[in-house]
Order: structure tokens, then C-alpha cells, then sequence
């Protein structure tokens, strides 16, 4: 079997399965860390979610820190933090703190959503303004904050000057692709929930990179959903969960992550699941001879420079076997 190359990275949500409390979605979080890490996995992040009682991955710098403590290697960043709900110098000194106790493990994925509805943003927020317009200026703070003692204004980040954390854009839009190759950063799209602008989003990117000294060249990475399994049909009954985490996402509801089912057709109407699928509709889902032919299929059209998985699977050892699958893949084993 011959390699695709590309170097494979995990993105958790942190939810909390049915049967499971918060302190046990954590213990799961920090399990998975430690198994794709044994694997050979380049990143491991997490994301930011508020007054979502279906995850616990609102403290997301303390998440981090965590799975930092009880993993060796492994890069852990955020996928995102979503920086309209923090001051950019806590950030600063928080990552700071991170990438000083664990040196070149720490990496800072920024998004310029809220990751939250309205009014729990606005309980977030630090400001009355609308700091989503503020996203650019923020992210050149930070870019700041962490670089040399040379580059600092008054206000400084102590521990933070000097670290040079990697900072990553995330984004859904085409917004965020051209801020990222304005600012000579790499990009991080989220086609795991979003995935209507990825080729335009891409391209964008692409085409109007400027060289900086973070980076000399573009730097893709697209999130996928990923449903690996020893069967195409086992795939099918193990996407239903997710189907169902997307359904929830539809209808606004705080179901835990759930067990899959034979059929979707009983919980879901022809519209709901039209939107909950064209939402998810970026997926590698099947056996591994499957994955293989969708990611070849993939990369022959994008070239991505870095692929993210994230994987709604309702059984975690399943889960563990999805990212092994997937990593067996780009291996070519």
C-alpha cells in the first residue's frame, strides 16, 4: 500500500457520552491524548465551548494544561480559542505560562467566533463593543506578546515574551483564509461542521499568502470528520451517532454524546436531516481500504499540508481504532 504523506492530527470537542459525567468525559479526553500520541499523532487540541452542557471544554487553556501534564510528546493546542471572549494578555500570559513549564509543545489555534450563542457571548465578553471586529488587531497582539523582548511595547506578557507559541487561524469563511495569508500564518479550516467554503477558503489562502517569519510558505490543515471501522457497514451504524450530534446541533438540543442506532430515520425529518447532514457532509467514513481511496481522492484535488480528524464515535475504544485506521492509512500500513 503506498503512503499519502501527510502528517495526521486529532481535534476533541470534549463531549460528555450518555452514562458519563463531566470528571469521566475528562478522564476520556486525556485517554484519547495519551492513545494518539502512542500512535504517532503530530497535534492534539481542543476546543472552546460555553454554557453547552453536552461538554466540559470551556476552560480550554486548563484542558490543555491537563492532557500537557499526562502526555509526553505531543504537540496540545486549541481548536480554538475563540478570542472575541478574552483579553489578548491573559491569553499571552496563560499560553506563556503553558509553553514555559512544557517548551515546544504548546500550540494556539485562534477563532473569531463566540462558540456560544448570544447571550452567554455577551456574559463572556470583556467588553460592551463588538470585539469579533477586533479579531485582526488581537491576533497581532499575541503575535507580539510572544515574540522577542526587542518587539514589546509596555504592556509585556511575563512568562510569554520570547516563547514564540505557533498561532494558528482557525476559520469557516473566507474571512479568516484571508486574514491568515495577510499575516503569514498557517490556517486551520473547519470542515468538520462548516464545510461550504473549503475549496474557495483554500484557494484564497493559497493565492494570497504573504511570506512572513512565522512562515515561508502556506501551511493548510482541514478538519474532517473521520469515522474509521473494520467495515463500511460497521460505519454506517457508528455515523449515526454522530448524525445524532448534529441533530442536536439542528434543533438547539442538550442531548449527550449517544450510543449509534439502526436506523436515523425515526429521530430525524427529510429537513432536518438535510441540514444536519450538509453540515457534516466532509467525513473519511468506512473501512480502511475506504478511508485510503476517500483521502487519496482528497488530496489529489486539495494537497493539504496537515490533516485534522475529528471523531464522534460513541464507544471510545472504537474511537481509539478510527484514529489507528486512519493513521495506518497515511502510513501506509
Amino acid at each position: 500500500m503506498s503512503t499519502i504523506q501527510i502528517p495526521v492530527s486529532v481535534l476533541n470537542l470534549a463531549p460528555i457520552r450518555e452514562g458519563q459525567d463531566a470528571k469521566e468525559a475528562i478522564n476520556s479526553m486525556v485517554d484519547l491524548a495519551q492513545a494518539t500520541e502512542k500512535m504517532g499523532y503530530t497535534r492534539y487540541w481542543v476546543a472552546e465551548h460555553h454554557n453547552t452542557p453536552t461538554m466540559v471544554s470551556s476552560a480550554t487553556a486548563i484542558l490543555i494544561k491537563h492532557i500537557l501534564e499526562h502526555t509526553n510528546h505531543i504537540k496540545v493546542g486549541s481548536g480554538g480559542i475563540m478570542l472575541p471572549n478574552h483579553s489578548p494578555l491573559v491569553v499571552a500570559e496563560q499560553f506563556g505560562t503553558m509553553a514555559t513549564i512544557y517548551p515546544n509543545r504548546v500550540d494556539l489555534g485562534l477563532g473569531r467566533a463566540p462558540g456560544t450563542d448570544m447571550m452567554t457571548a455577551s456574559a463572556l465578553r470583556r467588553s460592551d463593543k463588538d470585539s469579533v471586529y477586533t479579531f485582526p488587531h488581537d491576533v497581532q497582539s499575541l503575535l507580539t506578546y510572544f515574540g522577542s523582548e526587542e518587539e514589546q511595547s509596555y504592556v509585556k506578557a511575563y512568562p510569554g515574551v520570547g516563547t514564540n507559541i505557533p498561532i494558528y487561524i482557525l476559520g469557516s469563511s473566507t474571512d479568516s483564509a484571508v486574514l491568515a495569508a495577510k499575516l503569514g500564518l498557517p490556517y486551520v479550516f473547519a470542515s468538520h461542521f462548516a464545510p461550504r467554503y473549503m475549496e474557495e477558503a483554500i484557494a484564497i489562502y493559497r493565492d494570497r499568502f504573504q511570506p512572513s517569519k512565522y512562515l515561508k510558505s502556506p501551511h493548510m490543515t482541514v478538519c474532517l470528520n473521520v469515522i474509521a471501522t473494520e467495515s463500511d457497514e460497521e460505519a454506517q451504524f457508528e455515523l449515526t451517532t454522530m448524525q445524532q450530534f448534529f441533530l442536536n446541533v439542528v434543533r438547539g438540543t442538550k442531548n449527550l454524546l449517544s450510543p449509534p442506532v439502526e436506523s436515523m430515520d425515526e429521530l430525524w425529518s427529510p429537513s432536518e436531516k438535510a441540514m444536519a447532514t450538509s453540515m457534516s457532509s466532509m467525513a473519511l467514513l468506512g473501512s480502511k481500504e475506504s478511508i485510503k481511496e476517500q483521502l487519496t481522492r482528497f488530496q489529489e484535488k486539495y494537497n493539504v499540508d496537515e490533516l485534522m480528524g475529528v471523531s464522534y464515535i460513541f464507544d471510545p475504544a472504537k474511537q481509539k481504532r478510527s484514529y489507528e485506521i486512519l493513521k495506518e492509512v497515511v502510513d501506509g500500513k
